[in-house]
């Protein structure tokens, strides 16, 4: 479990493509400070799991599945990437719950630079949009962000200078994908409630 607060802008030092998986070898030291071999971190919101470390960087084995449901594909040696460890028991929950299981990818729209921060506009995958509410949270690339108004398949969020400096969003352009993961509650309680009013129905 992760909080969606982004400890180190680390970068992607190799690519090994296997016939349906990935192996990265990714650079953070902050992040691999104490991390061993099954330990998770999460990279641009997507939990992976270490296989190895060494000298500030570790491996990971990206299988077809997180493959097909994030942007990890795309990236490249030089690629930064967004590093999260999970959340310490006890510990302060400074975002919101992040599960680092991606729900899908959206696309950077527009960017609107204001005085003190900027306005992001994320193009929404279909079937996503009905989770994603104003004032609600959700994780971009691994980043607990607020949404600031959402649409039918849209949504914006505000970046204050920080975000700006220490994540990938800084550098996203209109048309970079970014991986999107929505807030479990909500999925939780769309079940819960359906299964509810399926039973009702039946009765």
């Amino acid at each position: 479990m992760f909080t969606g607060i982004v400890e180190e802008l680390g970068e992607v030092v190799a690519v090994e493509k296997l016939d349906d998986a990935s192996r990265f070898r990714l650079r953070g030291p902050l992040v691999t400070q104490d991390a061993k071999h099954g330990d998770s971190i999460a990279v641009n919101g997507v939990c992976l799991t270490v296989v190895e470390t060494a000298d500030g960087e570790f491996t990971a084995d990206v299988m077809a599945e997180s493959l097909n449901r994030s942007s990890l594909g795309a990236l490249v040696p030089g690629s930064r990437v967004n590093l999260e460890r999970p959340m310490a028991l006890g510990g302060r929950l400074g975002g919101h719950l992040v599960q680092g299981h991606v729900d899908g990818t959206g696309t950077v729209v527009e960017r609107r630079p204001a005085e003190h921060w900027e306005i992001v506009r994320i193009a929404l995958p279909a079937g996503l949009a009905r989770y994603v509410v104003e004032k609600g949270s959700i994780t971009v690339d691994g980043i607990s962000l607020t949404v600031v108004e959402a649409g039918d398949d849209w949504f914006t969020v505000s970046l204050i200078p920080t975000t700006l400096d220490l994540t990938t969003l800084g550098i996203k352009q209109p048309g970079d994908p970014v991986n999107l993961e929505v807030d479990v509650l909500a999925k939780y309680v769309e079940r819960l409630l359906g299964d509810r009013a399926g039973g009702e129905s039946a009765a």
